[in-house]
């Protein structure tokens, strides 16, 4: 009896601890948020929102786990900024582009099935805590170090990828609200060195927050470098550029000026263009 007294008490201890972490606090409104999300979405039929829960839910859970964590320092408060100001501007350019657009063709056959939906609702909750680990960790932390090279580098390659993702996105943008490209792809600026510079523009951001995260990390917290290696994977073998490579071969696939810039400009990673290639 007092084993079983014991082994009890032992359980609720362990719960506690892990329920009362930030790590497993921000899992658990993570979760909430997409579930509700989920409810809501499927009750009405639309998609709408969905990149704009998925970007708000970044933010609140960067602040969140800031306040969880009970610090405030400096690289912490930098990087919770950095994770804001991405937010804001990712999310506010996609809902703003589905609202001209009317829908987002990767729901075409979703919205109507609530399983499926469900599906989605949750895997974006997986894609938030994953790619969002780093910088939980750093706000869980309360050991701080003094700034160095890993946060100036990363937070500068945050800044390049977040110049990238938002010129290509604004280039296409513009592109596409102008009549005369009505049935054209986009092929200048950015999009001349790269297929998909506002994908590449955001995996470097979230590699840049991993680096300067990693500045305060000790032994397993490294395994948060699935970060951006989860967002590379994602978005160049599942839901980015696959889908858009075939709309885009179904579309212009016979088009001779298509078919030369599937040749001449890389899929993701830009190289050097010289003269005479």
């Amino acid at each position: 009896m007092i084993e079983l007294k014991f082994v009890a008490l032992l359980l609720q201890n362990l719960m506690d601890m892990i329920m009362g972490s930030t790590l497993a606090k921000c899992a658990a409104t993570d979760l909430a948020i997409q579930w509700v999300g989920w409810a809501l979405a499927s009750t009405f039929k639309t998609e709408k929102f969905y990149d704009l829960a998925g970007s708000g839910t970044y933010i609140l859970l960067a602040h969140l786990s800031r306040v969880w964590g009970g610090n405030g320092h400096l690289r912490q408060n930098v990087q919770t900024g950095l994770v804001t100001a991405w937010g804001l501007r990712l999310g506010t350019f996609l809902f703003l582009r589905i609202l001209k657009e009317g829908q987002d063709r990767r729901f075409n056959n979703v919205r109507d099935s609530p399983g499926t939906f469900f599906v989605y609702w949750s895997m974006q909750a997986l894609w938030v805590f994953v790619t969002l680990l780093p910088t939980l960790i750093l706000n869980s932390e309360r050991r701080d170090e003094p700034l160095g090279p890993r946060d100036y580098i990363g937070w500068g390659i945050w800044g390049l990828g977040f110049a990238t993702e938002a010129i290509a996105d604004q280039q296409k943008w513009n592109f596409r609200s102008d009549p005369d490209n009505a049935g054209k792809f986009i092929h200048h600026g950015l999009w001349a060195y790269s297929r998909h510079p506002n994908y590449l523009g955001e995996i470097l951001q979230w590699s840049g927050l991993f680096l300067s995260a990693s500045s305060v990390m000790r032994g397993p917290q490294y395994l948060s470098a699935v970060s951006p290696l989860f967002v590379w994977f994602l978005l160049r073998h599942v839901s980015g550029i696959p889908i858009l490579e075939k709309q885009a071969m179904k579309k212009w696939g016979s088009d001779p000026a298509f078919q030369n810039y599937i040749k001449n400009t890389p899929l993701l990673w830009p190289f050097p263009k010289f003269k005479g290639e």
